[in-house]
Formats: C-alpha cells, structure tokens, sequence
C-alpha cells in the first residue's frame, strides 16, 4: 500500500478497492511510526513519512479530501441517495487513497495511545526525567532544522524572530492563559497539533506543549480508555463522559485542521516557503522554554538543584541523541522538496 494507484477508478467494487492484507499491514507499521513520532515532542511524524517513502503520497491523499467527496461517502453509506451503496463508497475511497489513510491513522492513533500510556505514567512517577527528555528532542530538532534552513533575508529574519518570540511567550503563559478555557481550547489545540503532522520537522505534541494542553490531554486520553474498560466491565458511565467529551473535541479539532490548516500552511509553502519554515523551524527554538517553565509550574513545583538538574540533563542527551539517530538515517531529507 506504500505506492499510489496509478489513478482513481469511476467504477469499482468494494471488494475490488480493499488492498490485500500485507500492503495494509505494511501502512499500518508506517502509521505506527508516525505515531509514536507525533506523540512526543521534538520528533515529528512527517519526517517519520519522508524517510519510509509515502510522505508524497500522504499529502496527496489528504488534499484529494474535499467536502464534496467526504458528503459523496456518506451518502453512499445511507438510504437517502438512491441506497445505500457499497461500491459507489468504494469509487470515493479509491479516488482519495482512502484505504492508505485508513491504514495510516489506525497505525497513528494505536501509537498515540501506546505512546499515552508510557507518557502518563513518566508524568506521575518521573516528571524531570520526563521533560529532560523532551527538551533533549526539541533541542536536537532546532539544530538539524535551523542546519537545513537558510536564513538570509530580512523578510526570512522577521520570520524567524517572530517565531521564536511566539513560542517562547507562549511557552511561558499558556498554562495560566489556556487552562481555563475548557473544550473551545482543546478544539483548537486539536486543530493545530494534527495539521503539523504533515510538516516535516515540526512536531504536533510539541505544539501541544507551546499550548500547555500536552500532558493534560494525555492524562484526559488515559482517563478515557480508563472509563470504557470500567463500562465494558459493568463500571458507572459517569467515569466516561467527562473525559470523553474532551478526547472526542480535540478528535474534532484535529479533523477540522488536518483538513483546513494544514492546506493554509501548505499555500504558505507554496507562497513563500523559505519565510514559513523560517517561522515554523523558530517555533522549535523558542519552544526549549516550555519542557523547563512546566516543570517549575504549580502542578510540578521542581526545585532545581544538583540532583534535578543531572537527571534533566541526562535525559535531555539521551533525547538528543535519538533525534540525530533518526536525523542520519534521514540525510536525503530535502526540505527545498517539501
């Protein structure tokens, strides 16, 4: 499934459409990657999609989504249009790479949650390892980023500047802005931290971290899977609904900006592209604020001292190296392409 239809066919079947069962696993171990990339800070999925060879043929299949195909699906699910209809679904599925995304975002969203759960327990237990870790990533990332990306002019300068002094001012406010203001914030930080999973080199979940929503919707996401377990096992449904309704909000939001944000930051690409990455690649430099002003927040309280300040630096080296590792396995990354 990691090559694209040679073109989309006006007459197909369902059962025609549905790609055998290795291309699709295959997509989904792609997706796994993905996933687990976008769910920390720092790395990000996009580069994951560049460096296994279908980060073209993501972003073609996301931008074939048009709200006319997308009410095209559904009608053809429902009685409403001449009955329901497998195959004229399947004849929208093929015209967008339906099942590729399919298998791409299944592979997403099981990493995003394996990667939840790994996130919340270090979060309870080990909070300065946790965001040591995380400061390492974004550090690595800003100097591998800001190597591929020339900054030359003035416009190109603005940029950059810009970017870094909005990240670094958000990082230190965003918490006590942001914290009060419920599920319209988690729409939005939904909206923005999915669009930036089709840009290599910025990652989601350190968008997240700029909005002071990161560990917060982890922990909102493991208390979900928490409730359903409880329901599925005879559990209150109280235990769900509260969580829910922010995991299916940000869900929403992420919807909404992988399919309307992400194509603004595209023509800004395709615009100017060397001032928008100059701003975006900024965003990661004035980023390296927030792994240290969350840890002295209120819900942390860090007193930094030698013992605290060793295991943060440790953890930040260990981050680094995994971010060049991954970096030199993805030499042939040409941003000029993107």
């Amino acid at each position: 499934m990691t090559t694209a239809p040679d073109r989309a066919r006006d007459e197909v079947t369902l059962r025609e459409s549905v790609p055998p069962l290795r291309e699709w696993a295959t997509t989904f171990v792609v997706g796994l990657f993905m996933g687990t990339a976008d769910g920390v800070p720092g790395v990000s999925g996009g580069t994951i999609a560049l460096i296994a060879g279908v980060y073209e043929r993501l972003v073609a299949a996301i931008n074939a989504v048009t709200p006319d195909r997308f009410l095209a699906g559904l009608r053809a699910l429902t009685p409403l249009d001449g009955g329901v209809s497998p195959d004229r679904a399947a004849a929208v599925l093929e015209a967008v790479d339906g099942w590729f995304l399919i298998a791409v975002m299944a592979g997403v969203g099981t990493a995003v949650v394996l990667v939840g759960q790994v996130v919340e327990l270090a979060n309870e237990r080990a909070p300065v390892l946790l965001f040591g870790f995380f400061f390492g990533l974004i550090g690595a990332s800003a100097v591998i980023l800001l190597r591929a990306v020339a900054i030359r002019t003035l416009p190109e300068v603005v940029a950059a500047l810009a970017g870094v002094v909005v990240a670094f001012v958000a990082s230190g406010q965003s918490e006590t802005v942001l914290s009060g203001g419920g599920l319209p914030v988690v729409f939005v930080a939904g909206a923005v931290a999915v669009s930036a999973m089709i840009l290599p080199g910025l990652s989601g979940s350190l968008l997240l971290v700029i909005l002071g929503q990161y560990t917060y919707m982890y922990t909102q996401l493991g208390n979900f899977l928490e409730g359903v377990v409880a329901l599925a096992t005879g559990g209150p449904l109280d235990a769900l609904v509260d969580s829910a309704g922010v995991v299916v909000t940000f869900i929403l939001g992420g919807l909404v900006g992988l399919f309307t944000i992400a194509r603004v930051v595209r023509k800004a690409l395709d615009i100017n592209r060397e001032v928008t990455y100059a701003f975006l690649v900024a965003l990661v430099l004035g980023a390296l604020r927030a792994p240290v002003t969350t840890l002295g927040g209120p819900e942390y309280s860090v007193t930094w001292n030698a013992s605290t300040l060793q295991a943060f630096a440790g953890l930040a080296v260990a981050g680094a190296a995994l971010v060049f590792v991954l970096d030199w396995y993805a030499v042939d990354i040409d941003l000029d392409g993107v």
